[in-house]
């Protein structure tokens, strides 16, 4: 649906309900709709080299994982139980929404140490996520995955490394509490990695949590989205990137870059419609990124 935005400012929310034809356009219509609808702007934060790289959106059978964004690499190592069992690569929309919290909270206080309590829950329960039964559980799974897992990237200038061995948390995160409202009952505090939150205060990206809000528990779009909000506003000029480059960031899973093609427009168009600012043109070459506001209105 082009000008989503401009639907919904110049004839109402009910308008452009009325105009969608497809669940793909209604949940476009509501992402956009849930931003605009915003009175105050949150701002969270990342990592910049999440912001050209991404993690697994499904769960691997490998331990280790290697994806190639703009000029960097990462590669993410699953730890180890006590058996010596690989406890796995963290994936999905939950692994990404408790790395957000970590990392915002982590550049908001100025310190590597992060008081968890009831803070996560309430936190990610803002962003959509009811915690509890299943959910409860997946979001356990990521959390001893992140805490084990360890993390490399490398940059394209002659392969300099940049992060070396280095992890998200010094320790683990504690959650088998999660779903007791009695913070005292469940870890208080949790360390990030010195080198992990190094590289985090060197090279932050703010991003909108009222967009990540609208996105919900959608792995590919967050990606889409926080990339878009990295390079959007310091663009000076048009830059093409190809399906190639595309499906070589965020396609990881997908074998052929027709159907990685077909499912990367719908994301994008999510991530579009939580970012209104953002200019970006589909081709048959690729998509074009056009010099943008950012996303965050105070930067």
């Amino acid at each position: 649906m082009a000008e989503i935005h401009q639907l919904i400012i110049r004839h109402g929310i009910d308008h452009a309900r009325q105009q969608a034809e497809s669940k793909h356009e209604r949940l476009m219509v509501e992402a956009a709709y849930q931003v605009l609808s915003e009175d105050a702007e949150k701002i969270g934060f990342t990592y910049s080299g999440f912001a050209l790289t991404s993690f697994p959106h499904k769960p691997q059978t490998d331990v280790v994982w290697r994806r190639e964004g703009h000029n960097l690499t990462l590669l993410l190592e699953s730890g180890y139980d006590r058996s010596g069992k690989p406890t796995g690569i963290p994936y999905g929309s939950y692994a990404r929404f408790i790395l957000l919290f970590l990392q915002s909270e982590a550049v908001r206080s100025g310190s590597r140490e992060i008081e968890l309590g009831r803070s996560m829950r309430v936190w990610l329960g803002s962003m959509g996520l009811s915690i509890g039964g299943t959910t409860y559980k997946l979001v356990n799974e990521q959390a001893k995955r992140i805490s084990n897992c360890r993390l490399q990237f490398f940059t394209d200038r002659a392969g300099k490394e940049v992060m070396r061995h280095g992890g998200f948390v010094d320790g683990s995160i504690s959650m088998s509490n999660l779903v007791s409202d009695q913070p005292a009952l469940w870890q208080d505090r949790v360390l990030l990695n010195e080198e992990f939150y190094r590289a985090l205060k060197d090279h932050p990206v703010p991003v909108s949590e009222n967009a990540l809000r609208a996105i919900g528990p959608r792995s590919m779009v967050i990606d889409v989205y926080i990339w878009l909000a990295y390079r959007l506003h310091v663009l000076t000029k048009d830059v093409e990137v190809s399906w190639m480059a595309l499906h070589t960031q965020f396609g990881g899973g997908f074998k052929l870059i027709r159907k990685f093609r077909a499912h990367f427009i719908e994301c994008l168009e999510l991530a579009l419609a939580a970012y209104p600012d953002a200019k970006v043109s589909v081709t048959e070459r690729g998509i074009t990124l056009s010099p943008s506001r950012p996303a965050i209105a105070k930067l």
